[in-house]
C-alpha cells in the first residue's frame, strides 16, 4: 500500500512542467486522499469563480483615470449564465447613455466567467498598455457587468471607437481560475464575428503570460490592426514567434 500512496517516479518529475494531475498516486482503485482534497479544492474555486460578483469600487480605484460602469441585458447572473446572448447586448437606458467621442480605442474591463481575473488582473494590464500607447486617443474605461466578449462591439459603436479591446474572466478551469484574456476588434460593431477578432489568453495566471508580456503583444497588435484595419484570422497570420514573452 505504501508504494501504491507515493508519486509515481518518473511521471513525478514530470509534474514540474505541467499543471496536468499526473503522477498522483493511488489508494485502493481511488486517489489518495490529500490529491483528492486539492482536486476539490481547485473545483470550488473555479465554481467560485463564475459566480463572483465584482467590486466596482475597489476596481475602479484601481484604474488610473476615468471609469464608468455598464450592464448587459442579464439582469442576474442566472440569467446571465443560462442565456448568453442577454450579455452581448446592452441593457437600454446603458446604452443610450453612451455618445460618440470617437476614441482610437476603448478598453473593456468584463467580468464574464472570472470576476476573480477581471479585479486582479485588469488594473494592471491597463496601465501597462497605457504606458506603451502615449499617441493613441484612449477613452474613459469601461466596466460592464454580466458581460461576454459581443458587448465590447456595441460599446465600442456606440463610442464610435476605432477599436475595442475587451479584458475579459476567462472559463475557470482547475489549475486557473482567475485568468484574463484580451479580445482585440477593429471597427467594433454588433454583429461582428468571433473570427473577426484576436485573442490574448492566460493573462496574470502561473505559466501564463505577465502583465508586461501581455502588454507587448496585444499592442503590437493593436498598432498593426489600425495599420491594416483589420483583426481577425487574417493579423493572426501576420504575427511572428518574436511576440512570445516570459510567461509568470
Amino acid at each position: 500500500m505504501a508504494d501504491e500512496l507515493a508519486p509515481l517516479g518518473p511521471l513525478a518529475r514530470l509534474r514540474a512542467h505541467t499543471h496536468a494531475r499526473i503522477g498522483l498516486g493511488r489508494s485502493g482503485q481511488g486517489l489518495p486522499t490529500a490529491p483528492m482534497l486539492a482536486f476539490q479544492l481547485a473545483h470550488a474555486r473555479a465554481r467560485d469563480a463564475v459566480h463572483a460578483a465584482l467590486d466596482l469600487k475597489a476596481l475602479r480605484a484601481g484604474i488610473d483615470g476615468p471609469s464608468l460602469v455598464v450592464h448587459s441585458a442579464a439582469a442576474t447572473r442566472t440569467a446571465y449564465l443560462q442565456n448568453p446572448d442577454l450579455g452581448r447586448r446592452l441593457r437600454p437606458q446603458d446604452a443610450a447613455s453612451l455618445t460618440k467621442t470617437g476614441p482610437d480605442v476603448v478598453f473593456v474591463a468584463a467580468d464574464g466567467l472570472s470576476a476573480t481575473a477581471v479585479q486582479a488582473h485588469a488594473p494592471s494590464l491597463i496601465d501597462e498598455l497605457a504606458r506603451r500607447l502615449t499617441d493613441w486617443k484612449i477613452a474613459s474605461v469601461v466596466i460592464a457587468q454580466q458581460s461576454r466578449v459581443a458587448l465590447g462591439d456595441e460599446i465600442g459603436e456606440r463610442l464610435g471607437a476605432a477599436m475595442v479591446v475587451v479584458l475579459i474572466g476567462e472559463r475557470p478551469g482547475l489549475s486557473a481560475p482567475d485568468s484574463l484574456g484580451a479580445y482585440l476588434t477593429w471597427g467594433p460593431r454588433v454583429g461582428r464575428r468571433d473570427s473577426e477578432r484576436n485573442c490574448v489568453s492566460n493573462i496574470g495566471v502561473r505559466g501564463g503570460l505577465a502583465y508586461a508580456a501581455a502588454a507587448d503583444r496585444i499592442v503590437w497588435l493593436m498598432r498593426e490592426a489600425r495599420r491594416r484595419e483589420i483583426t481577425g484570422v487574417d493579423l493572426k497570420e501576420a504575427q511572428t514567434l518574436a511576440l512570445d514573452g516570459p510567461g509568470v
